[in-house]
């Protein structure tokens, strides 16, 4: 959670309230697969507490902004924590991360104007993480003001200031930003790709934004002035990228492999493709900071562990292996039983709720007809397809393109799902013969992965039931996320996922079907571009009151999903995750969707 709004035109206006009520889940757009079945340390089957309820989620006060972070019980600083993860990190870039594997390593580095504090029980409160607090509006919530902390330096000991914020933001604009979300820059400086007309070249020949739009009048002060009102801006400063970069370490693209550290930890030695290590930021103020610690000497991670690799080791718990975890990687489906038998793992494994969803996304550009779309959408095997990835513990099957933590969600199944998890063959047969397109040939793109390629076996039996002939393109996973991000991609259908911002559906509809965020890197993966949904997206964007835009959102994800078919929902993930025994201070991030990391240390 994981890919956000790079796109929302106006966003919905609500109260301050509203917002505390309804806040975030942060997805960072893709989880990267959901997992096998189990329990959290309290119960031997089924999910744990649901913790992307909106009633969860609240806005700190500036007594909550003010560190050190609670320590944790039993916690002993030194040793080094080993991180496995399947896919390589596509950024360290601050300012180009929204996956929920890269949002998790930046908490280790990067430190935001705001952020997520999370207790044991999976509540949330909005703070003030650079920031003295979570920010003060005026001008009715166009005008929003930030104080720094006192004693906040870089990992050379310089100082963080209001325009090193101000250095991160505009950089933003830069035409080699276009991974991370993008809700500040587009608040103050236009929708879509437009704002960047606004500084095309970001701060790097000298230029700025005016005073006017983006103000920083001393080296402690940072002020936005939006175009239009945002009650939920202390969410949006929450982003990775809306933090300091210290000017004379800026190199622009090359800033992806050695990202200048603000938090407890900076890059030690970085392999692309192979591992990271971070290693201790000895000028990170502890005191300055509500949300980490630094108990571990180092982490060092490695990539390219399928999930069987991962789960293996953890189930063994031998040797250097029971100081290890992972951010992301689930547990291997076919070990579920395996984990859930073993006695020893009850204190060491987590199964929770995340707020993503998964989608096979149809490339409207390619499939023209939306006869043959919603055939598609038909022979989809949603059952198979979560059996694969674990079954009913792994997640739940999705029947419409909203999330159940979204608010006003309803569970509408427009397909059938529920009734026919195998997929409907006759009906997605019928639909072909009518379009005189029966044997129409598809080309099904997939990750190489271990999951992936179980997956894509069980979708292709059934599209061909259905009357397709498919071709089959394997993807590297280290690539796959560029590549389906492409708008002149090859493939008719891919796998994608998506985790709201907030728990609104304005951060689902528009970033995931407003045409006019078609864009090379945007998460309109099906590419549509249907005038009458953008000027929808516009309409209820614009609505005051939340409570009201909530049916709204939903009636027109309903209508993209039975009309346009841009794509089909398969699944909402579950995380189920395993550690080592020598390692504590371990607990879910509702935000991501993944480990929490910031208070792991090393038990002896």
């Amino acid at each position: 959670m994981t890919r956000t709004s790079r796109s929302l035109r106006s966003r919905v206006r609500f109260s301050a309230v509203a917002v505390a009520a309804g806040a975030v889940v942060l997805s960072a757009c893709s989880s990267g697969g959901g997992g096998g079945g189990g329990g959290d340390s309290d119960k031997s089957q089924g999910p744990g507490e649901d913790k992307t309820r909106s009633a969860n989620y609240s806005i700190g006060t500036k007594a909550d902004s003010t560190g050190p972070a609670p320590e944790v019980a039993g916690a002993r600083k030194g040793g080094t924590v080993g991180v496995l993860q399947r896919d390589a990190f596509n950024h360290l870039d601050p300012g180009q991360i929204y996956y929920a594997d890269v949002l998790t390593n930046q908490m280790l580095y990067n430190r935001t104007l705001t952020s997520y504090k999370t207790d044991d029980k999976g509540r949330v409160k909005v703070v003030g993480d650079l920031a003295t607090d979570a920010g003060t509006a005026s001008d009715g919530g166009r005008t929003w003001k930030f104080t720094l902390k006192d004693g906040l330096k870089f990992e050379d000991g310089s100082p963080i200031t209001a325009q090193d914020i101000r250095w991160g933001v505009e950089r933003l604009y830069a035409s080699f930003e276009t991974d991370g979300p993008l809700y500040i820059p587009q608040w103050l400086s236009g929708d879509g790709n437009d704002f960047r007309k606004a500084l095309p070249d970001g701060p790097y020949k000298g230029q700025h934004l005016p005073a006017s739009v983006l103000d920083t009048p001393d080296d402690k002060t940072v002020i936005f002035h939006f175009r239009t009102p945002h009650a939920d801006t202390p969410f949006a400063t929450a982003m990775p990228n809306i933090g300091p970069v210290k000017a004379e370490k800026d190199t622009q693209a090359k800033y992806d492999n050695a990202p200048f550290s603000s938090g407890p930890y900076k890059v030690g030695d970085y392999k692309v493709g192979k591992s990271l290590t971070l290693v201790r930021n000895e000028h990170w103020d502890p005191k300055t900071d509500p949300i980490r610690h630094q108990y571990a000497d180092r982490f060092q991670i490695s990539f390219g562990h399928q999930y069987a690799d991962s789960t293996r080791r953890f189930l063994a718990d031998q040797g250097d292996d029971k100081n290890v975890m992972s951010f992301s990687n689930a547990v291997a489906p076919e070990m579920t039983e395996k984990v859930l038998a073993q006695a020893d793992t009850k204190n060491r494994r987590l199964l929770e709720i995340q707020p993503y969803v998964d989608y096979i996304s149809f490339n409207t550009d390619r499939l023209k007809d939306v006869r043959v779309r919603k055939a598609l959408a038909y022979a989809m095997p949603n059952g198979q397809i979560l059996q694969q990835n674990g079954g009913a513990t792994a997640g739940v099957i999705a029947t419409n393109f909203l999330s159940p933590a979204m608010d006003g969600y309803q569970p509408t199944d427009p397909f059938g799902k529920k009734a026919k998890p195998a997929g409907d063959p006759d009906k997605a047969k019928e639909l072909l013969k009518e379009a005189g397109k029966l044997g129409q040939e598809v080309v099904y793109a997939y990750a190489n992965t271990d999951v992936q390629q179980k997956v894509q076996v069980v979708v292709v039996q059934a599209l061909e039931r259905a009357g397709f002939k498919v071709q089959r393109k394997e993807i590297d996973s280290n690539v796959w996320r560029t590549e389906i991000a492409k708008v002149k991609n090859d493939y008719d259908l891919y796998r994608t996922s998506w985790g709201a911002d907030w728990p609104v559906s304005s951060t689902v509809v528009p970033p995931l079907f407003d045409g006019r965020q078609i864009a090379d890197g945007a998460q309109n993966y099906g590419h549509l571009n249907d005038t009458k949904v953008n000027t929808e997206i516009d309409r209820i964007s614009a609505l005051p009151d939340v409570k009201q835009a909530a049916p709204a959102w939903q009636k027109l994800a309903d209508k993209i999903l039975t009309e346009d078919v841009p794509g089909v929902p398969t699944f909402y993930n579950n995380q189920f995750s395993l550690w080592g025994s020598n390692l504590g201070g371990i607990k879910y991030h509702p935000v991501y969707g993944t480990v929490d990391p910031t208070g792991v240390f090393l038990k002896r």
